[in-house]
C-alpha cells in the first residue's frame, strides 16, 4: 500500500505514481473527488517535475515558486505529488482524511509543501495574484502558479482577480483552468456556460494558451511560454477520471470513492 517499485524518470512517470498513489488515498480514506484528481493528474505531473522550483531541500526557502491549489477539494493529487518530491513520508501520506490528521479532505497549510488552505472556491486565485504581486514589487524571481476548475470560474471573485492581475501586468502569475466539463452534478454546458473562455480570459487582457491537458509536450510549452507583460493562463482540455475507463467523464465519481475491487481494476489500468 502507497509504494511502488516504479522508477520516476519522466513526467510520464510521475503522472503514474500520483495517479496511483491518489487512487489509494481517495479508497483508504472512504472519500471524494478522485474524478477531478485524474484529471488534472498530467499538469501537476508536468508542473512539480520539471516545472515548479520546489523540493525537500527548499520548500521553506524564500526563493521557492508558489503553486496554490485552488480546487481544493482534489488535494489528494497535491499530497501525493509532495510525497513523490520527498517533502512528505509514506506515513504521512497513509493518515489522509483520518481523525486528527493534517492531511485534510480539503488542502490544508498544515501540511509541508502547501502554500494556503483552500475548499471554498473562488479563494486560491485572489491569493495568488497576492503573492504574485509581492514578488513583483519586490522584484524577487519566483514564480505564482494556481490551478482552478471549470465550475470554479461560476465564483465572481476569480473574475475580480483577473481583473486585477492584468491591470497589475503580472507575468510572473501561470493560471491553469483544470477544464474537464463537469462540475458537481452537470455538465459545465448545462450548469453555467463558460464559453467562449479563451476569448472572454484575452478580453481581460491575459495571455490565453489552450492546451490538450493529458498531453505532456503541450503542457511544458504552454509553462515555458514567455509571456511579456501580461498575466498567462492555460486552459487545459481534460477528462474527468482520465486513465480509469469506468470514471471517465462520469459525474459520479465527483463523490465516490472506489472500493478495493475498483481500486485493483484503476491500478492495473494505469499501470501502477
Amino acid at each position: 500500500m502507497f509504494l511502488s517499485s516504479k522508477k520516476i524518470n519522466s513526467s510520464e512517470d510521475f503522472s503514474v505514481h500520483l495517479r496511483g498513489l491518489s487512487l489509494q488515498m481517495v479508497n483508504a480514506a472512504n472519500s471524494s473527488h478522485i474524478g477531478g484528481v485524474l484529471s488534472m493528474a498530467d499538469v501537476i505531473s508536468v508542473l512539480y517535475h520539471s516545472v515548479l522550483n520546489i523540493d525537500k531541500s527548499n520548500y521553506e526557502h524564500p526563493d521557492r515558486d508558489r503553486f496554490i491549489l485552488s480546487k481544493g477539494h482534489c488535494c489528494a493529487g497535491i499530497y501525493a505529488a509532495l510525497m513523490i518530491k520527498g517533502i512528505l513520508s509514506r506515513e504521512q501520506l497513509i493518515t489522509y482524511g483520518k481523525n486528527d490528521s493534517s492531511l485534510m479532505a480539503h488542502i490544508s497549510h498544515k501540511v509541508p509543501g502547501v502554500e494556503f488552505s483552500t475548499g471554498a472556491l473562488g479563494h486560491g486565485l485572489p491569493f495568488g495574484v497576492g503573492k504574485a504581486l509581492f514578488s513583483k514589487m519586490h522584484k524577487c524571481d519566483w514564480k505564482t502558479f494556481v490551478m482552478l476548475s471549470d465550475g470554479e470560474m461560476d465564483e465572481g471573485s476569480n473574475w475580480e482577480a483577473l481583473l486585477f492581475a492584468s491591470h497589475h501586468k503580472l507575468e510572473n502569475l501561470t493560471c491553469i483552468v483544470d477544464f474537464n466539463n463537469l462540475q458537481s452534478l452537470d455538465t459545465i454546458e448545462k450548469t453555467l456556460n463558460l464559453e467562449p473562455l479563451d476569448k472572454k480570459l484575452e478580453s481581460f487582457g491575459f495571455d490565453v494558451i489552450l492546451i490538450n491537458g493529458h498531453d505532456h509536450n503541450q503542457i511544458l510549452q504552454a509553462f515555458n511560454k514567455k509571456s511579456v507583460g501580461k498575466p498567462k493562463i492555460i486552459i487545459a482540455k481534460t477528462v474527468k477520471g482520465k486513465g480509469v475507463d469506468y470514471m471517465e467523464n462520469e459525474v459520479l465519481w465527483h463523490y465516490k470513492p472506489p472500493n478495493d475491487e475498483e481500486l485493483r481494476n484503476a491500478l492495473k489500468q494505469i499501470g501502477y
